[in-house]
């Protein structure tokens, strides 16, 4: 496994946990798990090697020269245009092309809308371990938004939503803007604050304004027994159905549906994400995926959730 970034991550660093969690599931699988990130990388279960970042960054030659005896494969959670011929090598798309540029070789994406996009067809899902959140079906009296304060993550609906049924939002992000009082902001937030903030909520809003690779506040809300209000736009459908929230695509509709968000049960958000979206469950598919490459030298088209369209 190759990360540019030291792990565990401190704060929030959605990346960052995904590798983690990958590289935990890989464990708990059984599989021998060698880690080459910067220095103070500390995961347990792995062989950590510390590598600086500008070898990670560097000629994939020098970088390739870093491996342990008898890798099967080589998994890279960054882009690297020119990866080896002579070993089987994978890597993780974890955000958004710009226009123009194409993947790199051997990619695999985060959702089939992501891959589509990017003209590919390998995905794999995001995963968390259910283990690190709160289940609490029994809801307090607000509403939440948790991510960066950004026009394409939506948070202007999540105020006006707000504004317009009188109920209570907390907004946990990257800067502070001026509210009414009963919106309140809380900066940045993560740890135990925001297992507490995800298993009180109400509902979580995330009415994306731009196509999301994956989304992990979602399946964070979900885990948390939290049903969430969202847009159509990128993996959301892949990732919420009726049962566990609601998507549309104007602010009226999701203000509507905010007034009966909460007839979803938490006990059907917790088991939703805990049969699709968790550490055990992406790191079974990259197995699937390193022995289809391995057996092929090919990727094989990923494997969407049921009711995706």
């Amino acid at each position: 496994m190759l990360s540019h970034h030291a792990l565990p991550v401190r704060g929030y660093g959605g990346t960052q946990r995904v590798v983690a969690a990958l590289v935990q599931g890989l464990v708990e699988l059984g599989h021998r798990v060698s880690l080459i990130a910067p220095a103070n990388t500390r995961l347990p279960g792995a062989t950590c090697i510390p590598v600086p970042r500008d070898v990670l960054l560097g000629p994939v030659a020098t970088l390739i020269s870093q491996l342990p005896p008898n890798v099967e494969i080589v998994h890279a959670h960054y882009p690297i245009q020119h990866p080896p011929n002579d070993l089987p090598f994978v890597q993780t798309l974890h955000g958004n092309l710009r226009a123009g540029d194409s993947a790199p070789p051997n990619t695999v994406f985060l959702s089939l809308d992501h891959a589509r996009r990017h003209g590919g067809t390998s995905f794999v899902y995001n995963g968390l371990d259910p283990a690190g959140f709160t289940f609490q079906p029994r809801k307090a009296d607000y509403d939440l938004f948790l991510g960066r304060l950004h026009g394409a993550k939506g948070y202007r609906w999540a105020i006006e939503g707000a504004k317009r049924t009188g109920r209570r939002l907390l907004i946990a992000g990257g800067w502070r803007p001026s509210f009414r009082r009963r919106i309140r902001f809380l900066g940045e937030v993560d740890g135990a604050r925001k297992r507490e903030l995800l298993a009180g909520a109400r509902c979580l809003w995330m009415p994306a304004m731009w196509d999301e690779p994956f989304g992990l506040t979602l399946i964070e809300a979900l885990l948390s027994g939290t049903p969430v209000l969202g847009t159509h736009r990128g993996a959301l459908p892949e990732i919420v159905t009726p049962e566990v929230g609601a998507l549309h695509d104007t602010l009226d509709d999701l203000i509507e549906a905010s007034r009966t968000i909460q007839t979803r049960s938490s006990e059907a958000c917790r088991a939703h994400a805990t049969r699709y979206f968790t550490h055990l469950t992406m790191a079974e598919e990259y197995v699937r995926i390193y022995r289809h490459l391995s057996g092929t030298g090919a990727l094989p088209p990923g494997r969407p959730t049921p009711y995706t369209t």
